[in-house]
């Protein structure tokens, strides 16, 4: 990570960022209205929904529950698929002026490197991929690639062989080991790493006396997951030397500092965006206010600053 010219702007893992603050995958709307600079000058970098090779339905039933203290989604990866995104989608949101970074989700070696070599083929356009090997919400592939750190570092090095801009590979925090599985893609050449996906969940309707979802179990996120998140990038950022995005619970200013003090380079925000596209305004005035009340030149001497007690 080296910091760029501003107290907030960092360059993390080859994308540079103005704000230290990403959207996370499958949270933000591609429609035009919600790209405007009053919204977006508080962001770095959004991540597209997860994309797959080819197009996909999502789940069937609920989608979408929500938690005394966050939500439960199975959405299912639905999407349009890889040569759609890339021919129709891609060059309107590459007009839009703020960076957006790929979330590509495989089931298969042959899926990633097709993937890869179409989003090769159009490189200008791409900010960045976000190699998705953590989603909860399938039967097949996507996390399977991420609980092991064999698997996880066989398909950041297939990614890797296609495609030599920035990589972020997302963990799951379903892996037993989240040190081992860090380092294994920073050694088979992830530019960073976020940590982390959701955790897995489940919600049961007392009114039918069944599952609420179809799949039975979906993935958990908002304010109730961020003490799991943050000991997830406290362990990751432990092991590896390349950047560490924080991910999962981040609701304001407060909580994308403490993922930055436990070593976080960035943050993402997802599921407090639900409540309030606020938050995002919230986040990059209070790390604002943060970088002054701490008298540094750049929030970058407050990453990793709760590790050096």
């Amino acid at each position: 990570m080296s910091c760029i010219p501003d107290r907030l702007a960092f360059d993390v893992g080859g994308v540079k960022l103005k704000v230290p603050v990403v959207i996370a995958s499958g949270t933000w709307p591609y429609e035009a209205g919600l790209w405007m600079d009053d919204l977006t000058r508080h962001v770095g970098a959004i991540c597209s929904k997860a994309i797959t090779k080819d197009p996909c339905p999502g789940n069937p039933g609920c989608r979408i529950w929500e938690t005394p203290s966050g939500v439960l989604n199975s959405i299912g990866l639905q999407n349009e698929g890889i040569d759609r995104f890339i021919d129709c989608r891609l060059p309107d949101l590459k007009k839009r002026g703020v960076p957006v970074v790929l979330n590509v989700c495989m089931q298969s070696a042959e899926d990633l490197a097709y993937m890869m070599d179409r989003i090769a083929e159009v490189g200008d356009m791409v900010d960045g991929v976000e190699l998705n090997v953590s989603c909860p919400n399938t039967d097949h592939g996507c996390m399977s690639w991420g609980v092991a750190p064999a698997l996880t570092a066989q398909a950041t090095e297939m990614a890797r062989r296609r495609w030599d801009g920035p990589l972020w590979v997302k963990l799951t925090p379903q892996a037993p080991d989240i040190p081992a599985v860090a380092k294994a893609a920073e050694s088979a050449g992830a530019s960073a790493i976020v940590a982390a996906n959701t955790w897995l969940g489940m919600a049961i309707d007392t009114a039918r006396g069944l599952p609420v979802f179809s799949r039975r179990v979906a993935g958990l996120s908002g304010p109730a997951v961020f003490p799991l998140a943050l000991r997830v990038v406290w362990d990751a950022a432990g092991a590896v030397k390349i950047p560490v995005i924080g991910c999962g619970g981040v609701d304001g200013p407060d909580s994308a500092l403490a993922m930055i003090m436990a070593g976080a380079s960035a943050v993402e925000v997802g599921a407090a965006l639900f409540g309030d596209f606020k938050v995002l305004e919230n986040i990059h005035e209070g790390l604002l206010a943060a970088a002054a009340r701490w008298n540094v030149a750049s929030l970058a001497e407050l990453i990793g600053r709760a590790r050096r007690a």
